[in-house]
């Protein structure tokens, strides 16, 4: 059975580690795509003074502003474009063409990578990413509370704009997608979005990808026991990362009884809080538990497809590689 790091950490390419990351597990790589939303149309000018950057974006209807502020460690945007019903129209309100789509980066990395690591690519997130990420957190909960109307429009033009993607990318030769934000509804709105937010948009996205013969790995962090009937309508291939407690409530015996083999799982083992801290006989004793409670058959042992793991959390990837050898020997 695999065992997939997300990505290859931040080795760099010549390092001993990233070679034997590739020789001896089963990594998938992010490479390619785009994000279709705002086109080729949109004007927009930068503005950086000291750790604080101001992207202002131009509308027939009016300015938006987003900033973002940088510290030695990270970033974060610190003011959103979107405010209210009003910005909608004014975001709605760029003329609109589609970015030029080509997969020139996949087939570059899929050709350098030589069979070692499968290669997805991603599209923008899915369709509800687009309000979760213009709004704040906090706004975009109170206009799902009091205009519902004005999320399910923006979620209905990203999704239009990402079927489009998703289908030049799969004729240009992708054959493989990850799909983020499904935590957006199951973290911050809950089970009724589920419906209006999700499942009349992915479900969609996921049959032209998979029309074309390719495979799309669905993220969703965050607690998900509730939503896995749900889920299963969805049609994706595989959901990573079904964290355990206390990050998630994963209960692997039960997710298996409600999944039914209708798609595979991958993770469990959070990236740095259990792979980047725990010592490999702890971390093999953690597996053989989950592949005790779900077995091998549609099970990807891996982390929490974080893609930013430690040294030591990369050498417990490789140590699993063990577990899967004694449970497949077991078959």
């Amino acid at each position: 059975m695999p065992v997939t790091p997300w990505g290859l950490g931040k080795f760099p390419p010549d390092s001993a580690m990233h070679k034997e990351l590739l020789e001896k597990t089963d990594p998938i790589i992010g490479a390619g795509g785009c994000d279709p939303f705002l086109g080729k149309l949109v004007k927009t000018e930068t503005i950086t003074e000291g750790d604080i950057t101001t992207t202002l974006i131009e509308t027939p209807k009016g300015e938006l502003v987003r900033r973002r502020q940088k510290t030695d460690i990270t970033s974060a945007t610190i003011e959103f474009p979107l405010k209210g019903p009003e910005d909608v129209e004014k975001l709605l309100s760029i003329p609109y063409e589609p970015p030029d789509i080509n997969a020139d980066a996949f087939h570059q990395e899929r050709e350098e990578i030589g069979g070692q690591a499968l290669v997805s690519a991603a599209f923008g997130g899915n369709p509800v990413c687009v309000p979760a990420s213009w709004f704040s957190p906090e706004e975009f909960c109170i206009q799902w509370i009091e205009h519902p109307d004005v999320i399910v429009q923006l979620v209905s033009v990203a999704a239009e704009r990402q079927r489009y993607a998703a289908e030049e990318l799969c004729k240009a030769g992708v054959d493989a997608f990850r799909m983020v934000g499904g935590e957006y509804v199951s973290v911050q709105l809950g089970p009724s979005a589920v419906g209006p937010l999700l499942k009349d948009f992915d479900t969609e996205i996921i049959a032209i990808i998979h029309r074309y013969g390719g495979v799309v790995f669905y993220h969703n962090h965050g607690p998900i026991m509730r939503y896995l009937a749900d889920y299963v309508e969805l049609g994706f291939d595989v959901l990573d990362p079904l964290e355990a407690p206390p990050w998630g409530d994963a209960d692997l015996a039960r997710a298996k009884e409600i999944i039914d083999g209708r798609f595979t799982i991958l993770g469990n083992l959070d990236d740095m809080e259990v792979l980047g801290k725990y010592s490999e006989d702890e971390v093999k004793a953690m597996a053989r538990a989950n592949l005790e409670a779900y077995g091998i058959e549609g099970h990807i042992l891996g982390g929490t497809t974080s893609g930013t793991f430690t040294e030591h959390a990369a050498r417990n990837f490789i140590a699993l590689v063990e577990v899967a050898e004694e449970f497949g020997g077991n078959l």
